[in-house]
C-alpha cells in the first residue's frame, strides 16, 4: 500500500470534508475525510489539471 501523505481536510459548512494526498511516486489522492481507505487516485499533474479547470469554473453547473 502507498505512503500517503494527505493534507488536512477541505471543509464545508454542512457538508463532507474532503482530503487531498500524494506519495512518493508521484501520484495523487482524493478521499472523504474520516475514509481515507476509499479513495481515487490519479498522477499529481492529472490533480493539477482538475484543480485548474475547477478554479476556471468549470464545475459551476455542478453547484
Amino acid at each position: 500500500m502507498a505512503d500517503i501523505r494527505w493534507e488536512e481536510p477541505f471543509c464545508a459548512e454542512g457538508s463532507a470534508c474532503f482530503r487531498l494526498g500524494t506519495d512518493e511516486d508521484g501520484n495523487a489522492y482524493i478521499a472523504v475525510a474520516g475514509a481515507e481507505d476509499n479513495y481515487v487516485t490519479d498522477t499529481r499533474e492529472a490533480l493539477r489539471t482538475l484543480i485548474r479547470e475547477i478554479k476556471a469554473g468549470r464545475a459551476d453547473h455542478l453547484l
